[in-house]
Order: structure tokens, then sequence, then C-alpha cells
């Protein structure tokens, strides 16, 4: 019996008993991981489905064993079994890459960072009314800043690239200045946003805003904004999307646009009326992190990297080296995390048992540090989250 995924006309298809790429990450990944995997594998059982874990290696402990911080069989891991799940990521000193997380994007193409953010019944916020906040945040994941094109100030690279600018573009920069560069494409922002549009429009969500900050960089994030609507009216019908303000009891995705610095007043201010963001590369990193503190912190935060037929789904915040053996991380956000893998392989059912049971765990007052120093409760620990989470199953 096969336990590896398919992935057939856009959607993936996972046979009862079904392989996922484990990699437990650095700092405190482990004892996330630890509290976690029980969870995974008893939500699975009790929906008649079977999880198994191929463990890969990447960040320190890959470096250590094999010389490498992203050894090339965690890669074709990831490309044999599809889907992968991972704790967060340290980089190596001496490891040759500036991020890990960016070069596993980079190396499988995960083009789009998509981030849920919900408020969980009973999680403290610091907002006074965080259940009005559900929203799904698409970032590219390839271009913008990820492109990693920069070079440190009086580098002879820095210098090359301001004396052609002065010689050949007529374009004064300061000699002595770093230079970094802003690639974005139609074709990478265009695939983002195809998929933000379809994944909307199947969930049945109100709106799309296209978040950019066009009014000044006209011919990149400007760009993002013209392609996206360009998209919108040549891919998609008239039935399904309407590019106009919303109007009461339209069934009709809602596509709407917000420059970026707005954007963070109106989800303070009015986050019900926003159900999807589309973002390039910058403006959803910064987005999807405030995004999380108003409903109690990264620690309540899923992710995935998705590419075509791949994807890697990871707790987003750090290896947070400060707290590593302290028993205080809040492992949710790699549950949470694992939930979505889960509804992604056609498991709805366990990723939506796991939810309820943070829900539940939450909702009596059992919380990890990060939580219940808002809450002004007494913690619990990591491991002792997991157990309570593993009991409401």
């Amino acid at each position: 019996m096969t336990i590896e995924i398919s992935y057939e006309n856009g959607s993936f298809i996972a046979p009862i008993k079904a392989g996922i790429v484990k990699i437990e990450g650095d700092g405190v990944g482990p004892e996330i991981w630890r509290a976690a995997e029980p969870i995974f594998l008893e939500a699975a059982k009790k929906e008649g489905f079977e999880v198994v874990f191929i463990e890969a290696l990447a960040g320190e402990r890959a470096y250590q064993e094999t010389g490498s911080a992203l050894p090339v069989a965690t890669l074709e891991a990831l490309k044999k079994y599809r889907i992968g799940l991972k704790g967060p990521l340290g980089t190596p000193t001496g490891g040759g890459i500036r991020s890990l997380n960016v070069a596993i994007r980079k190396a499988l193409d995960l083009y789009a960072c998509v981030r849920p953010v919900k408020h969980i019944p009973g999680a403290p916020s610091p907002m006074k009314n965080p259940e009005g906040l559900d929203l799904l945040i698409f970032r590219e994941n390839t271009e913008d800043v990820y492109a990693g094109l920069e070079w440190p100030a009086n580098s002879s690279e820095a210098q090359k690239l301001i004396q052609f600018l002065r010689d050949e573009l007529g374009v004064q920069v300061d000699s002595q200045a770093a230079i970094g560069l802003k690639p974005m494409s139609e074709t990478n922002s265009k695939r983002l946003i195809r998929l933000a549009l379809a994944w909307s429009i199947r969930e049945k969500r109100p709106s799309l805003t296209l978040v950019h900050k066009g009014n000044i960089m006209k011919f990149t994030e400007g760009a993002f904004l013209k392609w996206g609507q360009e998209l919108t009216g040549a891919e998609f019908s008239q039935e399904a999307v309407v590019r106009a303000e919303a109007k009461e009891n339209d069934p009709r995705l809602i596509v709407k646009d917000c420059i970026a610095d707005n954007m963070f007043t109106q989800v303070l201010l009015r986050p019900s009326e926003y159900s999807s963001i589309a973002a390039p590369n910058l403006n959803g990193d910064y987005l999807s992190d405030a995004l999380a503190g108003q409903i109690g912190g990264l620690g309540l935060a899923p992710g995935a990297n998705l590419g075509e037929g791949l994807g890697v789904f990871e707790a987003t915040h750090g290896t947070v080296p400060a707290r590593k053996g302290l028993d205080m991380v809040n492992p949710s956000s790699l549950l949470l995390s694992g939930a979505m893998a889960f509804d992604h392989i056609g498991w709805p059912s366990v990723g939506q048992r796991i939810r309820a049971a943070i829900g539940q765990t939450i909702k009596e007052g059992f919380m990890t540090y990060d939580l219940a120093r808002l809450a002004g409760l007494n913690p619990i620990g990591t491991m002792a989250f997991g157990q309570a989470v593993l009991s409401r199953l």
C-alpha cells in the first residue's frame, strides 16, 4: 500500500494511510513537536486515517550531521511525499544560506505563503472585539525582498550598481549607499493572485483585497494591482467575481484594493470588512504578523507555503532560543499548521478535530505563557498543553 499523496487537477489526494515529511526544526522545534505529534496521530486515528511521519533534516542538526543545513535528501523527500510539516528553523553560522525557510521555498518554488488569521474564542487579545477578525492572507513568496538582491554599503558590487545608475540612467544615488533591488514580475504576481481568487471563491469569502503601495512604487506594487485587476477580468466570470464595493447579499467575490499603510488602519478599525488579502512579499509579511498579534500572537498563527503539487506547512514563529528547554512555548502554531495540512490533503475532519480541541483547551483557561500572561492566568507548560489538547480530541 502506497503512503504517497498524489496530485491531480489541482487537488491533493491522500490514501487512508498517508506519509508527511516531518522537520523538527531548531530551538524549541523539537519541544513543540513532542507535544504535537501524539495529537496529530490520535486525531487522524479518530477519523479513520493514519499519518506516517517521514523524518527529514534541516537546520542546525542537519548541519552537524551532514555538513549541509539543507540536505538534498530533505528536498527530495518533500518532492516525493508532496506535503511537509516543520518547526522553526535557524540558519547555522557558515551555512552559506541567508535563510533556510526562504531557501526551501525557492528550491521547491513554493510561490504562495498562506496565513489564516482567526480569533479563537477565549483566547486573550489586545483588541476589544477580536472575534471580528477572520482573514486569509496570500503573500507572494519568491520576489520582492525574498529575491535577496542587495549589497552592503561601500562594497564593490554596490558601487558598480551606483555608477551604472548614474551613468546609464541619470539617477543620483549616494556613493556610500547600500543598494537593494525589488523585482516583481507579472507571472509571479498573477499566479499568487490567481490562487487567492480561486481559494476565496471556493470558500465563499465575501471579498479579496489587493494590498499594495502603488501610489509610490508605481511600476512594481502598482503593477501588482494592475495585473491583479487584469487577471480578475480575463480569467474569472462576472457570475463569480465583481470589481466593485461590497453590496449587501451579493454572492459574488468582491475584488477591491487598499494602500498598504491604510490597510493596517483598516484591519484595526474594521476587521470584519475584510476576508481575504493578496499582497506582495513584504506587505504580506508585515500584515500577517501584525494580524497575528490581534488574535493573541504568533503562537496561534499557522502558515503554509504552497507550490504546484507541493506544500510545506510550518510554525510561523521563530526558534525562540531563550525559551529552549524551558517547556514554555505554545505548540498551537505547529498544531494549527498541521490542521491546515490535513485540510489540504482531503482530511478536513482531522483538521477540524484538532482546531476544536485547541479551542476547548483555551476556553477552559489552560494556556501556555504567551497567552496566560495576557489573560492574567497561571501558565501551563508546552507538554501539559499538548496533553490537555490530546484529552479533548
